[in-house]
């Protein structure tokens, strides 16, 4: 493994909290040549119009277009605030808050240009989650939608690293403080000539245990993403239009909706609420080509298609986040004529690394590496086992695990390969086939929710004495957060306590993370030393109370 580039990074926290490369898993780097001086925002817009994409359609949100040129002097504009006016140094790391809107994006790529480590997260984030963020990364700014401010600003009242927070309008408006500074900015920004692995992003991601971990990735491995999986696999063009409901906050969302039409010539559109209708509406008014979303929302667009929509404009609909249902799959190639692209990626890797082709699909498989990456099932040991034996799943590739100061980082990367955490049978031909996660993680509609962070929300609530927290299968969303409570004397079970546990839930974490299913229970099986016995309950089915 070579030595590290010099870094453009002032504030070297980043590189520092970076793992021993001892600890890293081999990386794969043939076919992927990067100059050693390497800003990624540069890349996706002042170098697109260089490229002669000025007057391309880039992002569309909110009721407004925006061109690459548009795109371009926006985030110099705004970088030249981050610099200028708030202090912002090269590897100091900025937190943003919003909904998928065009705003997001251009307040992460001016962060990036001025060489900042930037952590993208979710409106669904209560202060106490975005607490955890900003300790584990001493996060000193935070850009924050308007109507996002409350939660950050009881955040940074108790933080002490987050020392700034600016408002952004999130609308099509432009009024607010970030954006009433920028109106003054020129549009040319001199960006920081970063070294291609200086860190540019930290993807935080639920450990089992609730504590977040942060992946750490490079300027090169935002290019990577877009180099490997969407030139091979999507084949995307400049006449492209994505769509998508996954948050730019995930990883997932930000290559599918930023990086990948930015870095062809294409552009996206933007959802801040992307339910399943209002995917379908814009996915008919914008002929949109390509759709990153998860097989529950796919479910609904069969629905509407049998009911006379008109999707006729999707060539490619990738599905990930959670397993594909054969039916799923089997009923989309019959309604449209062309395959639904299963896939699995991990914040880890930063983007999908197995994924099906279009070419080359079959139904309840996740395909084959994607180019760059090799992957293998292993044993407790690592040890490869035989065609048709489950077994861990191991990758490498261009991209891999690099956790910020974590000792998790020795589970995940072993003997030079990513254990993503997903249990995986590949056949003889080569075709990786998912079994089921290996962890405590809850894998729901595309959302990762730890069990012992909702937990820990039950029981904060008088009436809960114990809970535990398990995975219950469901046809819409793959699978429901499940929470078996036994409740303290005086209260008593029933519909309104399973709702009124629920909307606590809701206004303790992240509302996504709430258990849909509550089941109240006398007592909860456990160990002779009193540790609860989570693989001992079964989902109940029938009788529970659903949300």
């Amino acid at each position: 493994m070579s030595d590290l580039r010099p870094s453009a990074h002032l504030d070297s926290f980043a590189r520092d909290a970076l793992p021993p490369q001892e600890h890293w898993p081999d990386l794969l780097l043939d076919g992927f040549t990067y100059p050693d001086r390497l800003n990624a925002a540069v890349e996706l817009t002042d170098a697109m119009v260089a490229r002669g994409f000025g007057d391309h359609t880039a992002l569309v949100g909110n009721g407004r277009r925006r061109t690459y040129k548009e795109l371009t002097d926006w985030t110099n504009r705004l970088a030249h605030v981050l610099v200028d006016d708030l202090g912002v140094k090269p590897g100091n790391r900025v937190l943003i808050r919003s909904a998928n809107n065009p705003a997001m994006v251009a307040c992460w790529l001016a962060a990036t240009k001025a060489g900042a480590v930037v952590v993208n997260t979710m409106p669904m984030l209560r202060a106490g989650e975005l607490a955890k963020y900003i300790d584990k990364a001493e996060i000193e700014f935070a850009l924050c939608d308007t109507r996002l401010m409350d939660d950050m600003t009881t955040c940074a009242h108790d933080s002490r690293y987050l020392k700034t927070v600016v408002g952004f309008d999130g609308t099509s408006n432009h009024d607010a403080d970030l954006d009433r500074m920028a109106l003054e900015k020129p549009v040319r920004f001199e960006a920081v000539d970063t070294a291609q692995d200086d860190v540019a992003l930290l993807g935080f991601t639920s450990g089992s245990t609730g504590e977040p971990k942060a992946t750490m990735h490079f300027h090169r491995d935002i290019l990577i993403i877009a180099d490997a999986y969407a030139q091979e696999v999507l084949q995307v063009t400049p006449e492209d239009v994505f769509v998508g409901s996954p948050p730019l906050a995930f990883t997932f969302g930000l290559g599918g909706l930023a990086v990948f039409p930015l870095r062809f010539g294409a552009s996206a559109v933007l959802l801040e609420n992307a339910s399943p209708p209002n995917l379908i509406e814009i996915i008919t008014r914008y002929r949109a080509t390509i759709c990153f979303t998860a097989p529950t929302a796919y479910r609904v667009m069969l629905r509407a298609m049998a009911d006379g929509a008109d999707l006729s404009s999707l060539r490619i609909a990738v599905s990930a986040g959670e397993t594909l249902p054969a039916p799923v799959y089997d009923d989309w190639l019959r309604a449209t004529g062309k395959p639904m692209l299963d896939g699995i990626g991990a914040t880890e890797m930063l983007h999908i690394f197995l994924s099906n082709r279009l070419e080359d699909h079959r139904p309840a498989c996740t395909g084959k590496p994607v180019q760059g990456y090799s992957a293998r099932v292993v044993d407790a040991e690592g040890n490869p086992v035989p065609p048709g034996t489950m077994g861990r799943l191991a990758v490498r590739g261009p991209t891999g695990c690099r956790y910020l100061n974590d000792a998790r980082q020795g589970n995940y990367v072993q003997d030079g390969w990513n254990i993503t955490g997903d249990t995986f049978v590949m056949n003889e031909d080569g075709y990786f086939h998912f079994a089921a996660r290996n962890d405590d993680i809850i894998l729901s509609a595309g959302y990762n929710i730890a069990g012992p962070e909702v937990e820990a929300a039950l029981l904060a609530h008088a009436a809960v004495a114990e809970c535990a927290v398990i995975s219950a299968t469901d046809p819409e969303r793959g699978a429901v957060v499940e929470a078996h409570v036994v409740l303290a004397e005086c209260h008593a079970p029933g519909p309104d306590m399973a709702r009124a546990l629920q909307e606590h839930v809701k206004a303790m974490i992240a509302p996504f993370k709430y258990p849909r299913s509550v089941v109240f229970a006398d007592s909860l099986p456990k160990t002779p030393t009193g540790k609860i016995q989570r693989f001992r309950i079964a989902p109940v089915h029938g009788t529970t109370i659903k949300d």
